[in-house]
């Protein structure tokens, strides 16, 4: 039995790498940094998902020491148990007063609250509706709970509401900021058609709050509407980790009767939420890290936009299409001699067909290093 698990595990590697699409862990020195070392070279890290700057900053890491040093290091267990404090009680008073909720759970991931909400709500004979590139903790919880699943078009919010004709209990579930394209979803269309069909309406916005929206208030500055489920991350523009999910009192109540990642996993610590708590003051009042998002990414567009493979986006995701799994191989490789450091993104994380660097810009960047790469993407593009 075990040599058939042997040749199972070798031959999924083996295809693995002759088809480009292997994939290694980087041990890093500071990968949470704009500028880092690896093998004792230097990297300006455009990989990174810390738009705003937050994971090294200063004032943030100086609010975590001394709420660690106070607080301790961990929770000691779930939530239902001894793990929410209140630490925990003000974090959920400061993110659901800014962002308009009744109640937030927390979770120790995205991944996790995305699975929760869908395991949770939705039962045999219920409808799932998703963007095609939604998330791939969507897709996965989707595919595993027990409601029948139908995907519509990219942001094609007319496909979406020929879909949700049904007579089924529905949820619809979109990104606000796609994570590998870039874009943003029409919002206020995508809620409208959920409410006009009676169906249930989520938001992941991992990649939209702190970023886009009102004074970085993500998905819920870019509508009018309100969306049922708002699930949020701490770990892009937080500079953290960790995630809620925002809803009603009551949605609240039920899920933490039956939601089991919430039910059942250790709670993150009291100081984490300390720290979490200041992220979001920060968020809400240094407006200058948007700014030099904006600054950065006009950089960028200026150098870019006539050239082949680039993307335009209103948001630090600069996806750089190249196609062909070997040929973005060998570009990230060629812009790490030049100290670039970027991701090959391959499938099954992108369709067939459409591999990618993802290029992220963060606030912590400076203009010369922006135009650093984007020459260098604009050369090696021409040379093509």
């Amino acid at each position: 039995m075990t040599l058939a698990f042997n040749q199972r595990i070798r031959q999924a590697l083996d295809d693995r790498k002759q088809s480009d699409l292997f994939r290694s862990v980087q041990t890093l020195e500071g990968g949470n940094q704009p500028v880092f070392q690896n093998n004792g070279q230097r990297f300006h890290n455009f990989s990174s998902n810390d738009y705003l700057g937050l994971a090294s900053s200063d004032e943030l890491k100086s609010c975590y020491q001394r709420a660690v040093s106070e607080l301790g290091v961990g929770s000691g267990a779930s939530p239902l148990v001894t793990g929410y404090s209140n630490q925990h009680h003000s974090l959920e008073l400061a993110l659901t007063e800014w962002l308009g909720y009744e109640g937030a759970l927390f979770f120790s991931s995205g991944f996790a609250a995305n699975q929760a909400a869908v395991f949770a709500l939705l039962k045999k004979g219920d409808l799932l509706i998703q963007d095609r590139l939604n998330h791939a903790s969507l897709m996965e919880a989707g595919a595993l709970c027990d409601a029948d699943m139908k995907r519509y078009r990219h942001c094609d919010n007319d496909h979406l509401a020929t879909l949700l004709q049904t007579d089924k209990p529905t949820m619809a579930v979109t990104e606000s900021v796609f994570s590998m394209d870039g874009d943003i979803a029409d919002l206020d269309t995508f809620i409208s058609a959920c409410q006009q069909a009676g169906a249930l309406s989520m938001i992941d916005d991992a990649h939209g709050l702190g970023v886009i929206g009102e004074q970085g208030n993500g998905a819920i500055g870019c509508t009018a509407q309100r969306v049922d489920i708002l699930v949020v991350t701490f770990g892009k523009a937080f500079g953290l980790n960790g995630a809620a999910i925002l809803c009603s009192k009551e949605m609240k109540e039920y899920l933490t009767q039956f939601a089991r990642h919430y039910v059942y996993s250790t709670a993150f610590s009291a100081a984490h939420a300390v720290t979490i708590t200041k992220a979001i003051e920060m968020i809400q009042t240094q407006h200058w890290r948007r700014e030099k998002l904006s600054e950065l990414g006009a950089v960028y567009d200026e150098v870019l936009q006539s050239a082949p493979g680039y993307i335009s986006t209103q948001t630090p995701i600069k996806p750089w299409l190249v196609g062909g799994e070997e040929q973005v191989l060998r570009l990230c490789n060629a812009l790490k001699q030049e100290q670039i450091w970027t991701t090959a993104i391959r499938p099954p994380t992108v369709p067939k067909g459409s591999a990618r660097l993802r290029i992220t810009l963060s606030a912590t960047h400076d203009i010369e290093a922006v135009e650093q790469l984007a020459t260098s993407l604009k050369r090696h593009s021409e040379g093509c």
